[in-house]
């Protein structure tokens, strides 16, 4: 597992590039009410189609909290509002930005929450060639987004990888992440909510997938099983839905793993169509909506699409081309997969919070 791996030396364009040409294609819209009429505290486990847990066995729906005020206090906040202690050993699971973006989660933004929960930032290698593929490349990439100044960051994949079973898996047996994830008690998944290329947006579930597979995992995921082989994975790209099934089915084995030691939240702000991942992203053409946060990833994700699909589009408030870039990579089949397997549900109840008072 300490074996070095082949580093593909496609471009992040260029991977863009081949995605597309692999699986976009624009679909018509079918809107999701933005909240259902039940709650349910997410904490109940039973076997999902796939053999995997789901977060909602009742079938009711899922308390997903909100504020529209975007701020330190906001994340400490709706933390504390989940009612889910971080304890022992804390893995923060955010992006750290490829180096030339510059709409990645802001340290000042999220320290308060990452020191309150005594928090390590983990990351894994990118399976791409780029600022953040290698370890040392990547801690650098870190530090210079200023993320090491406020909490260790553990590159996960330094020293190798691990597999978590894929239970009942269609066409993932595993999902391969970096070997430190054993070290972490409890799971925060801290997502900063936007467009992405390749899966049409990018939330929890992609954070807890992607996001914290290792270099070979992002290409297995990325092939739906067919190449751990990071220099030969953009040969095998795997149809789009197969793709955002593999995304689901990976999120899934992490949730199976951690069982009740994971919470969510999502940060709607600086709404690019790209991800945090492109070194030049398009500039938000939307206004930031507010952090949320749940108990399920599912419903999380969910209410996040709702809020960007509701938005009237007016000058200096455009939400067509993020839910163009959702619509034509087919982006809301990751949700849709994701409750069938159980790894939540996409029925809710949005609960924004109300602004508290100065003192």
């Amino acid at each position: 597992m300490g074996e070095k791996k082949k580093v593909s030396q496609i471009t992040r364009r260029g991977f863009i590039k081949t995605s597309v040409a692999a699986g976009g294609v624009l679909l018509a819209s079918n809107l999701v009410p933005l909240a259902a009429c039940s709650t349910n505290n997410g904490q109940g486990e039973e076997p999902g189609e796939n053999g995997g847990t789901t977060n909602n066995p009742s079938g009711e729906a899922a308390a997903v909290y909100m504020l529209t005020e975007i701020s330190p206090a906001s994340l400490l906040r709706i933390y504390e509002t989940l009612g889910r202690s971080a304890s022992g050993k804390v893995a923060v699971k955010l992006s750290t930005g490829e180096p030339g973006g510059h709409n990645f989660l802001q340290p000042a933004l999220i320290s308060d929450l990452v020191r309150k929960v005594n928090g390590t930032i983990i990351e894994c290698n990118t399976a791409y060639a780029g600022g953040r593929s290698n370890t040392e490349a990547h801690l650098k990439a870190a530090a210079d987004h200023g993320f090491t100044a406020i909490a260790d960051v553990d590159i996960m994949d330094s020293e190798g990888e691990i597999s978590l079973p894929v239970k009942g898996g269609k066409r993932l047996t595993e999902d391969i992440v970096g070997s430190h994830y054993t070290n972490y008690d409890f799971t925060v998944v801290l997502s900063h909510f936007k467009g992405h290329a390749m899966g049409g947006f990018g939330g929890v579930i992609k954070n807890q997938s992607i996001g914290v597979a290792s270099a070979a995992g992002k290409a297995y995921i990325h092939s739906a099983g067919k190449t751990r082989d990071v220099s030969s994975v953009w040969n095998n790209l795997a149809s789009q839905d197969d793709f955002l099934e593999s995304m689901a089915a990976s999120a899934q084995a992490v949730a199976d793993y951690f069982g009740d030691r994971i919470l969510y939240i999502n940060v709607m702000n600086n709404l690019s169509i790209d991800c945090d991942c492109d070194s030049h992203p398009h500039a938000p053409e939307m206004k930031d909506i507010g952090i949320l946060a749940s108990l399920d990833p599912v419903a999380l994700d969910q209410a996040c699409l709702d809020l960007v699909y509701a938005v009237r589009p007016s000058e200096g408030n455009d939400n067509r081309p993020l839910v163009e870039r959702i619509e034509s990579r087919h982006g809301r089949h990751t949700v849709e997969y994701a409750e069938k397997i159980g790894l939540g549900s996409r029925k809710y109840e949005l609960k924004e919070l109300k602004p508290q008072q100065a003192v």
